[in-house]
């Protein structure tokens, strides 16, 4: 009985072996057929539409943020106290040279100068007699020089309250245009009171703005700079035309001034405004579409396409430094040569290596994205 056990389990033992064997065989030859399927299916391959990099000169801009000035603008305000007598202030109107724009009552001094000019007449009249006596030397020198002295006297008393008179009058020192005013008849004004403003009406205007000390050493006068009323607003040209001559020691920027030649372009005096001022010297760069450049946890990247040993066309993953977007396009600092080709589109799909197909180029909606490097 207990050969006949011993049997039984050897045959046992043999039939789950030969079993085991031949399942592995029949998974070899599943997986032998599998690979032969594979190796006769195609490579995958992503149709992409491909660019050159383009070799262009660029130079690197920083923004700052700068004020309209008018080339001549003053704040109004008396000399000397008194009674408005009459004021000529409308807000917004444009006035000449030499307008009147207040006077002040100068009815005392206008008596003054009366008594005044009486005096300088008696004085004139007085020195003429001296003079015919001192011809016939009938009287002495001295009283011929106080009759001078006195007819000088009266005539600089009689000057004097002119000047006052003047100065009680206000006029326009050049052609600009009037600020807000809030002065009438009666009013009684103490001296340095602000009447207005005025901001001159010229063919130009200024735009004052400032620059870290590291921009401004490479700014120079004559340069041009880009000035923007608003972000989606055409720049208009503006020329240096003068730099600080030190930098501020809280802030460490330099004033700049620029200068707008065509006012009409240029947004009223006081307003603010962006400029994009040239940072350094004109360098060399590549530029790609905008969409062939690709962001991830490595860093900004492209996908170049290039032939294998073979002559396939394949896609690799290369890192460059991108820079400033302009129009349709954006620069590469680093890691890419001119003529090299990049996807334009379609790169979301590739991965390293990858095969790919050249499709025809197609119209691609415009990028206006505007932007610009920052300068340290």
């Amino acid at each position: 009985m207990k050969i006949i056990r011993w049997i039984g389990a050897f045959i046992l033992i043999a039939a789950v072996a030969s079993g085991g064997l031949a399942l592995a065989a029949w998974k070899r030859s599943e997986l032998k057929k599998s690979a032969a399927e594979a190796a006769n299916q195609p490579e995958p391959m992503e149709t992409v539409i491909v660019a050159a990099a383009k070799e262009r000169e660029h130079r690197r801009v920083t923004t700052s943020i700068g004020t309209v000035l008018a080339m001549r603008s003053i704040t109004l305000r008396n000399e000397i106290a008194g009674t408005v007598e009459r004021a000529a202030l409308k807000p917004g109107q444009i006035v000449e040279a030499g307008t009147v724009l207040v006077a002040l009552d100068v009815s005392v001094e206008e008596a003054e100068l009366r008594a005044q000019e009486a005096q300088a007449a008696l004085a004139e009249t007085t020195l003429k007699r001296m003079e015919k006596l001192a011809e016939n030397r009938a009287t002495p020198e001295m009283e011929l020089d106080r009759a001078r002295a006195e007819r000088d006297v009266a005539l600089a008393q009689t000057a004097r309250t002119k000047a006052v008179m003047a100065r009680k009058t206000i006029l326009a020192p050049f052609r600009a245009r009037v600020g807000l005013a809030d002065v009438h008849p009666g009013q009684y004004l103490e001296e340095g009171t602000v009447l207005t403003t005025l901001q001159g009406v010229d063919g130009a205007v200024h735009v004052d703005f400032t620059v870290t000390q590291a921009v401004a050493g490479t700014l120079k006068e004559g340069e041009t700079v880009e000035v923007l009323a608003t972000l989606d607003s055409a720049p208009v040209l503006a020329k240096i035309v003068a730099l600080d001559s030190r930098v501020d020691p809280k802030t460490r920027n330099a004033g700049v001034r620029a200068k707008i030649e065509d006012a009409t372009q240029a947004p009223s005096p006081g307003a603010s405004v962006r400029v994009r001022v040239p940072v350094g010297p004109m360098r060399k760069v590549v530029s790609v579409p905008v969409s062939a450049l690709r962001r991830g946890p490595e860093g900004d990247h492209v996908f170049v396409i290039a032939a294998d040993a073979s002559g396939a066309r394949r896609a690799h993953q290369r890192i460059v430094q991108s820079g400033a977007v302009q129009a349709d396009e954006v620069l590469i600092e680093s890691g890419l040569k001119p003529g090299e080709e990049v996807a334009a589109s379609g790169s979301f799909k590739l991965r390293e290596a990858v095969l790919v197909a050249e499709a025809k180029d197609q119209p691609q909606a415009p990028v206006t994205t505007m932007a610009s490097d920052k300068a340290d």
